[in-house]
């Protein structure tokens, strides 16, 4: 199977996004199945549920099967340090693919663990849970000792092969006519002239707009009761870490639906 891993198109010399993360394009036709998983927030339990939802869907379907992660791995569920290692590992079936796409808690975790001064807004959305799991107890270290020493005790907590997972995270990935993001699209603006934070951040106008292309966008980053189909768009965030139910979407032949 080939794989083409480039940015959407090149957007030539007037392009003036500064260089971002990872986007991928891949041929739908190498999959019989695609599977979409929306955000996990440290559910552990509800992520191997999922995927066990996934392979007993996948058994009796020849060929190479992709498992696409919406990001939001980490913060307000109990295990995000679980999840990571669980996703960080190799797929347990070989004709399975799997892409993780990064999240706006995953960017925003990334950018803390480069740069805590400049990073600490990522500590007042979820993320004493996520340090809960890695051993750090935020009120208590800040307490003794502010930032800094948050800090200098995050730096020892979090292994370097997590800081380089989360800072490699792909932000989409193109498979015909669907886009796979974490968030959603601006609309009308052309694929190649995105900018991340609109794909792992954006709420409105997207979601009552769609993404205004000629494609169906998958995302999560905005809970609902029910997975959502919208304009040109599916939303697929349950809020598993509130609800129990961490929602997968199945697509095959470009027709999604729900397992």
């Amino acid at each position: 199977m080939k794989k083409l891993l480039r940015r959407f198109l090149d957007a030539g010399p007037d392009h003036a996004l500064a260089p971002g993360r990872e986007r991928i394009v891949l041929d739908p036709a190498d999959y019989a199945a695609i599977y979409a998983i929306g955000d996990v927030h440290g559910c552990y339990a509800e992520l191997l549920d999922a995927e066990c939802r996934v392979l007993r869907d996948a058994a009796g379907r020849d060929g190479r099967k992709l498992i696409v992660f919406l990001g939001d791995y980490i913060d307000r569920g109990p295990s995000s340090r679980r999840v990571v290692e669980h996703l960080m590992a190799p797929h347990s079936c070989r004709d399975f693919d799997r892409i993780t796409l990064c999240g706006n808690h995953d960017a925003a975790f990334a950018a803390f663990l480069e740069n805590p001064s400049e990073g600490r807004r990522w500590l007042d959305f979820g993320a004493a849970a996520t340090l809960y799991s890695y051993g750090v107890d935020l009120d208590r270290t800040l307490a003794e000792g502010g930032l800094p020493h948050l800090a200098e005790q995050v730096r020892g907590a979090v292994p370097l092969a997590h800081r380089l997972w989360f800072s490699g995270l792909p932000v989409a990935v193109a498979l015909g006519q669907f886009v796979f993001v974490h968030a959603g699209l601006e609309p009308g603006t052309a694929l190649e002239k995105q900018a991340d934070d609109d794909l792992m951040w954006i709420r409105e106008p997207f979601l009552q707009r769609g993404p205004e292309l000629p494609v169906t966008v998958v995302h999560g980053h905005t809970p609902t009761d029910n997975v959502t189909f919208g304009k040109n768009r599916i939303g697929i965030d349950t809020c598993a870490y509130a609800t129990g139910r961490l929602s997968v979407l199945r697509i095959i032949d470009g027709v999604p639906s729900l397992i």
